[in-house]
């Protein structure tokens, strides 16, 4: 039996939605939190940061990447976190934002993980109000609880003027 097909279309051709997604996984303040493996270019240890006059106080100031010039923020201070120990050197997650690179400062670089597309979560009405605005939503885990960061919003200093 022939089976009627719309114009255009031809069986098994469609697109499905992934059933995973991967993430970088990032500490701050010992909370645990997640953007796109897709997004990020590079990760690194401390880094040499040069300070911009009349910088919003969460951009921490920019470093050079292989000849890039690149924006350095510190993520627990646009997060509404307390400032970090002086001891804790942190790490840098480098994303591409609209041609732009940016260094995402966090206390630490967890691993990779690929959850389950189905798992992923709005983000509930009882997540701190200023972690709301730079989140994409949440995944439960076993023992934690992980916050998806909107690179884009995270990113996005006009706003806040």
């Amino acid at each position: 039996m022939n089976q009627i097909v719309p114009a255009g279309k031809r069986p098994g051709t469609e697109l499905a939605a992934p059933e995973t997604q991967d993430y970088v996984t990032m500490f701050i303040d010992g909370q645990m939190f997640g953007i796109q493996v897709l997004t990020v270019q590079d990760v690194l240890g401390p880094q040499k940061i040069t300070r911009i006059p009349l910088a919003p106080r969460e951009v921490a100031g920019s470093l050079n990447l292989r000849g890039r010039i690149v924006t350095a923020v510190d993520v627990r201070l646009r997060l509404g976190l307390r400032n970090a120990a002086e001891d804790n050197k942190g790490m840098s997650v480098v994303v591409d934002q609209n041609g732009e690179l940016y260094s995402l400062m966090v206390d630490q670089v967890g691993e990779v993980l690929s959850l389950p597309a189905a798992k992923f979560e709005r983000n509930p009405p009882t997540l701190d109000p200023m972690w709301r605005e730079f989140s994409a939503g949440i995944y439960r885990l076993e023992d934690k609880l992980m916050v998806v960061l909107d690179v884009g919003k995270l990113l996005d200093f006009k706003k806040d003027e």
